[in-house]
């Protein structure tokens, strides 16, 4: 949920002065990035994975609170629903063994948290949406203990003026006339983070809007919500309605949703903290003590206290992210757009060919955002959100023979035709071992030959429960759970996962 606060409503500071504290952040980001003051270039990489709560019966559990207790760890927080928590893994240089030594920290993290939910009657579940999760999981009273939950839920309907409503066309169609904000805690994801240095945060960030659908397409592994099938990937039309803040003539306006996928690439970070202050109220005006301007010219390094909370509040899939860590300001891309799951090879899969093919694209001599129209790059995004693994994405022609244009292609084609190549160079320029690259790349292979990935292991057993056994929906729903549990848990990724 981005920035974390403490904070009560007796802290929202006066707008107009909340906005003026944003200018000065951004005014002193400039200085800096004018001045060279961010970190030496530094291969580094960070995940953070939301994680769903379920007991054996595969039914949400809302015990966040006692199982955060009983596992005793900082590198494990709180998320919005009560079924919700994150864990934060520690940056890692991105090289050598990278991804087997990831495998092993965060296998050996999850399995030992899972023995301690346990004991508060819970298990773990890494899915992008749990099966299982019903509307009456997320009224107000689901809502974490946390007082920046309960003050954006404050916020956002302050700013609405009216009722969270949801409209999903998928498979089948779920239209509900109110929801509370904890209907977003359904949604759980994968956070891929990426140090980079200013003049190199463009060319990843528009490489990063551009994969994001093939991202989105071969990583789905949220096709149920609230008992209905929906798209593939549910998680981006969830969150941008249970998050809106528009009203219908607001919308109608063309004003912006917090939750975006943006309009335009871009040239620098800069501008895209600048277009949240431009185009986005604060939903949490809380000012700090700090003069940014001030302590830059005294030769310290600010902390943007204010920038950094807004930017939290925005929900870009491929978020800028301004940090200091040891008294040195760094950059970040904090890639988003991906659900948890199934298995930590799977998120190991998804991570290594995002950091491949990110890297291979950043340093392409034709950029990819220079024959990709921005546009094409937004409608990519949804249309794979929407089909998943059997989605098709407009690309640019390949070939000296073809000149310019825009080709529809399969995704599955395109990943082993063109992108997979580019992942295996990119993960050969960060250094990475051949062997930690051909493993999980070559999952992402056997996804496409076989035409598998979470979401459709979900629809497809639950199609077979119901079919095969005449299941009625909710228990067709609670078996494929309680069976997608004991596979996760077995760690065999799920393009070898049996149907049923």
């Amino acid at each position: 949920m981005g920035e974390k606060v403490i904070a009560t409503r007796a802290d929202l500071s006066d707008r107009q002065q909340y906005r003026r504290k944003l200018q000065s952040c951004l005014e002193a980001l400039e200085r800096m990035l004018r001045d060279g003051r961010f970190d030496r270039p530094r291969a580094v990489l960070g995940l953070e994975i939301e994680l769903n709560l379920a007991d054996e019966q595969g039914q949400p559990v809302m015990v966040n609170d006692q199982v955060l207790a009983a596992i005793g760890s900082a590198d494990f927080q709180t998320e919005l629903g009560q079924f919700n928590i994150e864990v934060n893994i520690a940056p890692h240089r991105l090289t050598g063994h990278v991804f087997e030594e990831l495998r092993e920290e965060i296998d050996t993290g999850l399995r030992y948290a899972d023995r301690r939910a346990a004991e508060a009657g819970a298990r773990i579940v890494m899915v992008g949406v749990l099966p299982t999760l019903g509307l009456e999981h997320t009224g107000l009273d689901s809502m974490s203990h946390n007082n920046r939950y309960s003050l954006l839920s404050d916020q956002i309907m302050a700013a609405r003026g009216e009722d969270i409503a949801l409209d999903i066309e998928g498979v089948e169609h779920l239209v509900l006339d109110s929801v509370t904000m904890v209907a977003e805690a359904a949604a759980t994801s994968l956070q891929l983070h990426l140090q980079v240095t200013p003049d190199r945060f463009a060319p990843v960030w528009n490489a990063a809007q551009a994969i994001s659908a093939v991202q989105v397409a071969l990583g789905a592994n949220s096709p149920f919500l609230f008992g209905r099938e929906l798209w593939r990937e549910t998680r981006p039309v969830l969150f941008q309605q249970a998050c809106d803040t528009r009203s219908a003539e607001l919308k109608a306006q063309g004003v912006r949703p917090i939750t975006w996928f943006g309009e335009r690439w871009v040239d620098s970070a800069l501008e895209l903290f600048a277009e949240n202050l431009r185009y986005f109220p604060a939903l949490l005006p809380i000012c700090d003590d700090e003069d940014p301007v001030k302590v830059l010219a005294s030769g310290g390094i600010p902390r943007l206290a204010e920038m950094r909370l807004h930017n939290g509040t925005i929900y870009r899939w491929n978020r800028p992210v301004y940090d200091v860590c040891d008294g040195v300001p760094h950059l970040r891309v904090e890639n988003r757009c991906l659900p948890a799951g199934p298995t930590v090879a799977d998120t190991l899969a998804n991570a290594a060919f995002y950091y491949g093919l990110v890297r291979a694209l950043a340093e392409q001599p034709r950029p990819i955002w220079n024959r990709l129209p921005f546009a094409r790059a937004d409608q990519n995004f949804h249309t794979a959100a929407r089909y998943g693994i059997d989605a098709a994405v407009h690309w640019p022609r390949q070939g000296r023979a073809v000149r310019g244009g825009l080709t529809e292609v399969p995704v599955v084609d395109l990943v082993l035709g063109e992108l997979l190549p580019l992942a295996h160079q990119g993960l050969d320029e960060w250094g990475v071992q051949a062997a930690d690259r051909d493993r999980y790349l070559g999952i992402i292979e056997q996804r496409c030959l076989r035409r598998t990935n979470g979401a459709a292991w979900q629809a497809a057993t639950v199609h077979q429960l119901r079919e095969r056994y005449g299941m009625d929906r909710a228990t067709a729903l609670a078996t494929m759970t309680r069976r997608y549990m004991e596979l996760s848990r077995a760690g065999e990724p799920v393009h070898t996962w049996p149907v049923g």
